[in-house]
């Protein structure tokens, strides 16, 4: 009696072009947006920060968030080891990104009503 031993190869030929083209499109609004520059973008602040800014911190955070999803193949692993993954990542970006915001407009104040002399 023998045993068939033929694998079935499945192609991810389309996988890879969904992968290719969610990434390009994500990098194509942010490419554009550097370019044109709305101005109720521009002039519209949150946070001590430019509306834009904020765009592309999100995008760039969701297309890491995607590189990981689709390249490290996180979308095959148990739900726990996802969300520590992601929950962590998450976390230290935000805890990054809020230091640097309250840090950086402190130093700004700081040089902005005369304090400290801008010439450096």
């Amino acid at each position: 009696m023998a045993h068939s031993s033929t694998h079935h190869h499945e192609s991810n030929t389309g996988r890879i072009w969904k992968v290719f083209i969610i990434l390009s499109v994500v990098t194509l609004v942010e490419v554009v947006l550097g370019i044109i520059k709305p101005d109720f973008l521009v002039d519209t602040t949150f946070l001590s920060m430019k509306l834009l800014n904020w765009i592309f911190i999100i995008l760039t955070i969701y297309k890491a968030y995607y590189i990981a999803w689709a390249f490290m193949h996180l979308e095959g692993e148990s739900k726990g080891l996802r969300r520590s993954i992601v929950w962590t990542s998450l976390f230290l970006v935000g805890y990054l990104i809020f230091i640097l915001l309250i840090e950086g407009d402190y130093i700004y104040e700081v040089y902005r009503t005369n304090k400290v002399a801008w010439d450096f």
